[in-house]
């Protein structure tokens, strides 16, 4: 098509950009028509997503499949915008989101919605709430951002996965498929307006974009900032990369053999990514580098047309099918993987997964041409932009009200739950009474009277006695202290604190109960993941947290050591995960022995100034040595989910710590009997599930705990 004579190029609606005579480019040089290579790095990028889920211990990078498609995305929509701006004169933003509107919804929608129905119909009510909250999400394109949030709230870290998370990834790329034309719209429009040739204003922009984005991207992962994994700007430079390179596609030159070469380095970039990384690797950041510029060699090196060496294997039909596929693939995997282990009322094994696989496969074809297809040929012969916007909201607004359903149906379930919790709450065989020596209890180790964790069952909530956070105590910007009044208003009121991390949390609610009985004024300061110790901590579950980290964590706990020694409380509960957090001073001495003075020197300080420092052993392990759902996997039998003793319950530093200690002031309460008998530690005792997540107690049975708290003061 012939450029236009005059000056004047329309791009956009409305919008126009005054272009410099001879400054148009009649073409881009960018290859045309079908890429079978670009279709194989589909297949391989959703290979290793899909692979990688399955077999997470197997192939533990292949997460790295979703920068493929970033760069992808990158290349084939900068090659689409930039030609039709050069070639034309023109860019029809309406048309462009109009079609991606037909291209991505349709499919992304139906898998939406039945994985809507599958949640409620297979998932246990605990996921409900989240599930709903991430489909509606997901259907706004922001799910990315809700992740985000979730990563930096440690009670949400052990949150279990919904069927709609793995859409972050297409949130991401729908808010750069927004952003981006516009961003090319801005810098052609500055080209115009300086008499500057626009591939190099773009190129340019582009440039600068893609520089801001990575350095964010290295700083944030490198710093330890997990939720900036799914931050829109910290990927925006993956994209940027493909973007660069349709910009300069059509001056690329390769010789056959070059290019070949170059391309087979991509690939096996992409292999080593693939098997080399792992959920330790700090990413995206730097370690982005080899998928991303892996990706751009392949996709580089496959531009100038030439014959490729590896097109037998890549343009082979299983490898082009699994691209054709790749889209629908993506969207029904995951959530087919979630709800599984509910369906067949077990961990998959090898052969449940490729029974899945299998499954998977066929549906995505079918959604690929009765949905995705069907899509793209929607057409409608009048207002055909507006009417594609409108079955767009219409969607959504289906969505919507389904997400609002299982809202309602949730509430209706909590509240049975919580009837039979009270029905029940007087048995002396109920919960940990089960285990008290003497008891006569039938089937101590039987099913859950209410199998299903809600809110009811939170760990973290506070007491309706609990006032807003005090901008006292602070860790950062966070804020991390509550006081509660059960005084009654009694101006004399014993001074209680409760002090550590979410593991001291997880006791809130029987010392709620103490406090209520005694009218205490409960003073509450805990910060996730943070030892309440005089320690040099290093890291936490085996990964090393990062210097500022450390700083805020240990700055903290000095505040809070002097801040409850100058209050002089009656009693000073702690609590700590010190089994998973990890210390190092640099002598070589062990975990324990670190761990007895850095917490003696602050259990020190209380009593000195005349409290009575009462330390909570931290329970048997739950995730560690079971499945995460285990309990909700054997209902009928959760007894199948004990582990030896020595397993669930090994040495714990904050006990080794208690008993080493000589101060009178510092008593020890190990309720571990009542999670174990002497052989087995259990998830369910006495008709009640024990944890709520994988790291913390059920709230129910921690308040049951109170008695036995109570006598051992």
């Amino acid at each position: 098509m012939g450029l236009p004579t005059n000056r004047t190029v329309p791009v956009g609606p409305g919008l126009e950009v005054r272009w410099p005579e001879g400054r148009l480019t009649p073409a881009t040089g960018i290859r045309s028509g079908f890429r079978p290579d670009i279709q194989a790095l589909r297949a391989a990028a959703v290979g290793m997503v899909v692979l990688g889920h399955l077999w997470p211990h197997r192939l533990t990078g292949g997460y790295v499949g979703v920068d493929v498609f970033f760069v992808i995305s990158g290349f084939l929509i900068t090659s689409h915008l930039s030609k039709e701006i050069f070639a034309t004169g023109k860019l029809r933003l309406v048309t462009f989101y109009s079609k991606r509107i037909r291209r991505l919804l349709p499919a992304a929608f139906v898998v939406l919605g039945v994985s809507l129905i599958w949640a409620v119909m297979i998932l246990p009510f605990s996921r409900w709430k989240d599930t709903a909250q991430q489909v509606l999400a997901s259907a706004l394109y922001a799910e990315n951002w809700v992740l985000a949030a979730n990563a930096v709230d440690y009670s949400a870290s052990t949150a279990s996965a919904t069927v709609a998370q793995h859409y972050w990834s297409l949130s991401v790329e729908e808010q750069f498929y927004v952003f981006w034309p516009l961003l090319m719209v801005g810098l052609v429009t500055v080209a115009a307006r300086f008499n500057v040739r626009p591939r190099v204003v773009l190129a340019a922009g582009i440039s600068v974009a893609a520089g801001f984005s990575f350095t964010s991207s290295a700083y944030l992962a490198q710093a330890g900032h997990h939720e900036a994994y799914f931050y829109t700007h910290v990927r925006l430079w993956e994209f940027g990369v493909g973007a660069g390179l349709a910009l300069v596609a059509g001056r690329i030159k390769f010789q056959p053999v070059t290019g070949n070469v170059i391309a087979l380095l991509g690939f096996a970039g992409l292999l080593a990514s693939a098997v080399l990384y792992n959920a330790a690797t700090p990413f995206p950041g730097t370690a982005a580098l080899l998928p991303v510029v892996a990706t751009a060699l392949v996709i580089g090196g496959g531009t100038p047309g030439h014959d490729m060496w590896h097109s037998r294997l890549t343009s082979s039909r299983p490898v082009q099918f699994m691209g054709n596929i790749s889209y629908s693939l993506y969207l029904w995997h995951w959530p087919m993987i979630v709800v599984a282990p509910f369906l067949i009322n077990a961990e998959p094994d090898t052969s449940d997964k490729l029974i899945l696989l299998a499954a998977a496969v066929p549906l995505a074809w079918a959604t690929k041409v009765w949905v995705e297809d069907k899509g793209l040929q929607f057409r409608p012969k009048s207002r055909p932009a507006a009417k594609t916007v409108i079955v767009m909201i219409l969607g959504i607004a289906v969505l919507a009200a389904g997400t609002g359903g299982v809202s309602l149906a949730l509430q209706l379930r909590e509240s049975e739950a919580e009837r039979t919790m009270q029905t029940q709450e007087l048995s002396v065989c109920y919960g940990p009474r089960a285990m008290d020596p003497g008891a006569e209890c039938s089937d101590r180790f039987g099913p859950a009277f209410v199998p299903t964790m809600s809110e009811a069952n939170a760990y973290y909530e506070p007491a309706t006695e609990c006032g807003d956070f005090e901008a006292i105590l602070m860790a950062g910007d966070g804020m991390t202290t509550r006081f509660c009044d059960f005084s009654g208003g009694a101006p004399d009121a014993p001074i209680v604190w409760l002090v550590g991390d979410s593991h001291a949390q997880q006791w809130q609610e029987p010392l709620f109960d103490l406090a209520q009985r005694n009218k205490w004024l409960l003073k509450i300061s805990l910060l996730g993941a943070c030892p309440l110790a005089a320690v040099d901590y290093a890291g936490y579950r085996g990964s090393m947290v990062d210097e500022g980290t450390a700083k805020k964590c240990m700055g903290w706990g000095q505040s809070v050591s002097e801040a409850v020694a100058a209050d002089r409380p009656q009693y000073v509960f702690t609590s700590s995960f010190a089994r998973m957090e990890h210390v190092d001073d640099g002598s070589g001495r062990s975990q324990n022995e670190q761990y007895a003075d850095g917490f003696g020197e602050y259990w020190k300080a209380w009593t000195s100034a005349g409290s009575s420092v009462v330390v909570l052993a931290d329970p048997p392990y739950n995730v560690d040595v079971r499945p995460a759902d285990c309990a909700l996997l054997n209902v009928e039998d959760p007894a199948r989910c004990a582990v030896d003793r020595s397993m669930a319950a090994p040495e714990d530093p904050i006990v080794y710590a208690a008993r080493a200690n000589e101060d009178q002031g510092v008593k020890l309460v190990d309720l571990t009997d009542y999670f174990c008998d002497d052989d087995r530690c259990y998830s369910v005792i006495g008709g009640v599930v024990v944890y709520f997540d994988g790291d913390h107690l059920n709230g129910e049975f921690s308040r049951l705990l109170a008695p036995m708290i109570e006598a051992r003061l």
